[in-house]
């Protein structure tokens, strides 16, 4: 297989992946993967809010997904670890499954994305951005941005310090999409710098030579001229 193919296959089957386990940890507030491809094999982190449910009694929920991943997605001895979710309202695709889960269940769309923005600023983000996109009140698509705060859009930083979630609705009228991105606090912003004030050196007194210094290496004495007093 070409080296492009190759890398096409792996992306399709990391969105696949990504569905598969939004579906099947919908419970456990899926929060995201990590792969990593190691010489033993393939290893899977899944960030989820309840870790003990996708855990399950004596592992058993955690063997299912692995023996899935190494039937359908044809991933080299698949490993899964799994690990929680420090703060819920920081996480992107965990936010972005939560407006998706309100809006199947009935609520406004414009209710539901600013409660789940006032949530996500105080819990400390530096900015955040909610699209909504779809038939959101009637039979034509539209696109609803929400945003607070300082957000990047483009660029080497807009890579590295936003966390970014997509979820999707299922309505009676179509699908929407959800879209949130957030920065996150005690980041590092590329355009936010600190001037050091630098302190002028403090001038060096030399100390007087003394009658009694020693010669150095090299260096000719001065001659000693005795002088006698006359009585």
């Amino acid at each position: 297989m070409a080296v492009e193919r190759r890398f096409v296959q792996q992306g399709l089957n990391r969105a696949r992946m990504g569905e598969y386990f939004s579906k099947q940890l919908e419970r456990a507030g899926y929060a995201g993967m990590q792969i990593n491809r190691t010489p033993m094999g393939t290893q899977v982190t899944i960030f989820a809010e309840k870790p003990g449910m996708v855990i399950g009694k004596g592992g058993k929920s955690v063997r299912k997904l692995t023996k899935d991943l190494n039937t359908f997605y044809d991933l080299d001895n698949p490993q899964i670890d799994v690990q929680g979710v420090g703060v819920p309202e920081l996480n992107a695709q965990l936010m972005a499954s939560r407006i998706a889960s309100a809006l199947e269940r009935g609520w406004y769309f414009r209710k539901a994305a600013h409660s789940t923005l006032r949530r996500i600023m105080s819990a400390g983000a530096i900015g955040c951005r909610i699209v909504l996109s779809g038939k959101l009140t009637g039979p034509r698509s539209r696109v609803e941005k929400i945003v607070e705060g300082y957000i990047v859009h483009a660029g080497k930083p807009a890579e590295q310090i936003v966390h970014t979630g997509f979820a999707t609705a299922v309505m009676k009228l179509g699908t929407i999409g959800c879209s949130i991105k957030i920065v996150l606090p005690d980041t590092t912003l590329p355009d936010v710098f600190n001037l050091v004030k630098v302190e002028p050196p403090e001038p060096v007194v030399e100390a007087p030579e003394s009658a009694d210094k020693i010669p150095e290496a090299g260096e000719t004495p001065e001659p000693v001229v005795a002088v006698e007093s006359v009585a």
